[in-house]
């Protein structure tokens, strides 16, 4: 229960032109009335639902999209909530709807684990570390507490400043499949090279795309093998230069959400490799300028200058889903859910998955029904509860809650309204996870992080366990 952590608009030629909120927008119908031209953008984020693609809060049609999977051709069928993508195409009038010319999805490592650490919430997978936080979808009937050392998992996700990666996505896979990771090369000899604690050998690999034709320390590659070598060297049998996809021409549109990893100040700092710059007419959401650091998750929208920065007409702060709640639904509405009792808002920055046996594929909140069992991450704004993420499950009886406790006195505390109630069956743990008193929890409780576990009886939980959080 512990949780820790963390193209372009090629500018066609017009012959009138207006910036409308940051997007440039073009053309003159035939009567002579100027007529908005669609946006040729590049959108990098993650899959949050489907129904076409929807990545940074825009519906993509994927009708006429070719799509890639690891380098090879690839449908929609084999797309997943959670995976990060890169998408190239056209934005609608609006911007809130478009189509997609190209869709690429690459793993960022693909390998046996190492180790886990099940209180941290980290794994080790081909020598890159992988931490795992309420934004991680998992695969069909897995979570971090069923993996164990040797499993091969698929990994997505954001880089961190330290090369570390924060999962979105992570599938188990089938032992035999090729190895692969994603990241900077450090520390090249004429066999060999290092991805953080992964020494590649690639003596007998293929090059492909390096410029010059050699490798150099601090590239941005991938290598692929099939085979680790006693002491634990990935044997490449292809390295391949991935550079920066997020590149362009003076004037291109991009949508980027990832990770800060350079900060020098709001003006000039790097996302996904992108750098970006803000100014007095920049829009944030849930969020300041004040809120922009190393390794914080935003997502950034704008246009490049001509030195090759993201001029940034918006940033959303992303925040993290530390609300959970998990029980039945009781009304659906066009953009609410009802779970005991608390009104959640969803968005099309929700991500939305069905775990339940029914596989619903796609699947949004309009499939989802009174009496469905859900899982809901968010977060708490001005306009309420915000969810980051909600999957439906098969019915089981469990009721879970976390959140801030907003009044307490033993046996009993109230976190979003709801009451749960404590008895002499209750076990109290700290944040460690440490068993302890009833008076040592109620002591530390208000205003405090804390999940409940247990039974739902007249509109209170029943609680079986309950747990501070950090």
């Amino acid at each position: 229960m512990k949780s820790s952590k963390i193209l372009m608009l090629f500018g066609a030629a017009a012959i009138a032109a207006c910036d409308i909120g940051g997007i440039q927008m073009a053309g003159i119908d035939g009567g002579g009335e100027q007529a908005p031209a669609a946006i040729t953008v590049v959108s990098h984020g993650t899959i949050t639902g489907f129904g076409s693609a929807i990545v940074n809060g825009v519906r993509f049609d994927l009708g006429s999209a070719a799509i890639t999977i690891d380098g090879n051709p690839g449908t929609e069928s084999d797309l997943k909530v959670g995976q990060v993508v890169t998408i190239r195409g056209t934005l609608d009038d609006g911007g809130s709807t478009g189509s997609a010319n190209t869709l690429d999805f690459d793993d960022v490592v693909e390998g046996p684990i190492t180790s886990i650490d099940q209180a941290a919430e980290a794994l080790t997978v081909l020598g890159q570390t992988v931490l795992v936080d309420e934004s991680t979808s998992f695969g069909d009937s897995i979570s971090l507490a069923d993996l164990n050392v040797g499993d091969v998992v698929e990994v997505t996700g954001f880089f961190l400043a330290d090369g570390s990666i924060s999962a979105t996505r992570i599938e188990q896979k089938a032992v035999g499949d090729e190895f692969e990771v994603t990241g900077i090369v450090r520390d090249v000899s004429a066999t060999t090279f290092e991805i953080n604690e992964l020494v590649v050998n690639y003596s007998a690999a293929m090059l492909e795309d390096f410029p010059g034709g050699a490798l150099e320390n601090g590239q941005l590659v991938e290598a692929k093998g099939a085979a680790l070598a006693e002491s634990g060297e990935l044997l490449a049998t292809v390295v391949e230069f991935k550079g920066n996809d997020l590149v362009g021409d003076d004037g291109d549109r991009f949508e980027v959400e990832g990770f800060i990893t350079r900060f020098v100040s709001a003006a000039d700092f790097d996302v996904e490799g992108l750098p970006v710059t803000t100014n007095a007419q920049t829009v944030f959401e849930f969020g300041t300028s004040a809120d922009l650091a190393l390794n914080r998750k935003v997502e950034v929208e704008g246009n490049l200058n001509a030195l090759g920065v993201l001029t940034a007409d918006k940033i959303e702060i992303k925040q993290a889903g530390f609300i959970r709640i998990e029980s039945l639904v009781e009304d659906v509405q066009t953009d609410q859910l009802t779970v005991l009792g608390i009104v959640v808002n969803v968005n099309v920055s929700t991500r939305i998955e069905d775990k339940s046996s029914a596989d619903l594929q796609p699947f949004s909140l309009a499939d989802i029904n009174v009496g469905d069992h859900v899982e809901l991450r968010g977060f708490e704004d001005s306009i309420g509860i915000v969810a980051t993420r909600v999957e439906r499950e098969d019915p089981n009886g469990e009721v879970e809650l976390r959140g801030f406790v907003e009044t307490a006195n033993n046996p009993e505390f109230v976190i979003l309204g709801v009451t749960i109630q404590t008895n002499g069956s209750t076990v109290f743990r700290d944040e460690n996870e440490l068993q302890i008193t009833a008076n040592d929890f109620f002591t530390q409780t208000l205003t405090r992080l804390v999940e409940a576990e247990g039974t739902l009886s007249n509109g209170m939980i029943i609680a079986d366990e309950v747990e501070l959080e950090d």
